[in-house]
């Protein structure tokens, strides 16, 4: 199973105990996942999804808020990618009326209200129906990627109204959420790992939130030490390059003039660099007498850099 899917299907267990949470995450449900027609030769309502335990908690919260209950039907298809989907529907005109009317999509005179922009905002006041509203987003058209790869939770959306409505909410919740748009659909997403630790918490997925902080340390601990090993790989590469370069001085004054042309304190560190050709400037400089620092020695390469230059010109 997909990390996603993991979500959802601890999502799909958690039922809110209060009536008007349990009207809003079916809200966010029908209005991602669902479709409405309303004519006069009647109404219906049609919510799909790939997922049996997403279409079983939209029965669950169908029994609790209305004691109403949604046939289905299941489709299977011969791709592997996409082998079955399951289609829930509601036919009977009273049921659908009532259905739209407690979630605020049309009016007493059974007009269209909110279900092509996003949602009334009587439904979300609270923020725990918020909570609920956002846990039915990601259960219908929700998915989040592998954490052991990226970092990337996101919400697909049919409308531009529905996507704009969504980042609203979203960022009232301080979630830097942004929206792009992909194949003809918006989605919303965030990208950063504590606001997908924030997002987890607040829809109450708590063991995939568990989950992720692991893959997250785990990930953290890793990075640290390739950056770690690159560095100690690039310091090593420095040194070698840096130690080439005197010898290759050293080599030249002894060639064309000798080292004993050197004053002492040259000499010294001329000899050293030739017999520790690996060594770094740091240690080379202990073994001096008496010792210096990085800089010293860095100066004395500096002035025999000088006069190698003086002997090739």
């Amino acid at each position: 199973m997909s990390f996603s899917s993991d979500i959802k299907t601890e999502l799909s267990r958690e039922v809110s105990r209060r009536r008007h949470c349990q009207l809003a995450e079916l809200a966010a449900m029908i209005s991602f996942g669902g479709h409405i027609s309303i004519k006069p030769s009647g109404c219906r309502i049609v919510m799909q999804s790939e997922n049996l335990k997403v279409a079983k908690k939209y029965c669950t919260l169908l029994k609790k808020c209305f004691n109403i209950y949604s046939e289905i039907v299941v489709r299977t298809y011969s791709s592997q990618r996409r082998s079955r989907t399951y289609i829930l529907y509601i036919g009977n005109q009273k049921d659908c009326l009532r259905i739209l009317q407690a979630l605020k999509f049309i009016d007493a005179h059974h007009t269209v209200q909110s279900f092509h922009t996003f949602v009334n905002p009587l439904l979300i006041q609270q923020t725990c129906c918020k909570r609920a509203f956002l846990r039915g987003a990601f259960l219908t058209s929700g998915s989040m990627s592998n954490p052991r790869r990226s970092y990337h939770l996101e919400i697909v959306c049919d409308r531009e109204a529905q996507a704009q409505g969504l980042q609203e909410l979203m960022r009232g919740l301080s979630f830097n959420a942004k929206t792009v748009l992909r194949k003809k659909q918006y989605v919303v997403y965030i990208k950063e790992a504590e606001q997908i630790v924030d997002m987890l918490n607040l829809v109450e997925a708590h063991v995939a939130l568990m989950n992720f902080e692991n893959i997250r340390i785990l990930r953290d601990i890793a990075n640290q030490i390739n950056r770690r090993t690159n560095c100690d790989v690039a310091n090593s590469q420095k040194t070698v390059t840096a130690s080439a370069r005197q010898r290759e001085d050293i080599l030249l004054i002894e060639k064309k003039a000798g080292l004993s042309s050197l004053p002492e304190n040259l000499q010294e560190i001329a000899t050293l660099r030739l017999q520790n050709p690996e060594l770094p400037i740091k240690e080379l400089g202990a073994l001096l007498s008496p010792p210096i620092g990085k800089s010293g020695v860095n100066h004395r390469f500096r002035r025999l850099s000088q006069i190698a230059d003086q002997l090739r010109g």
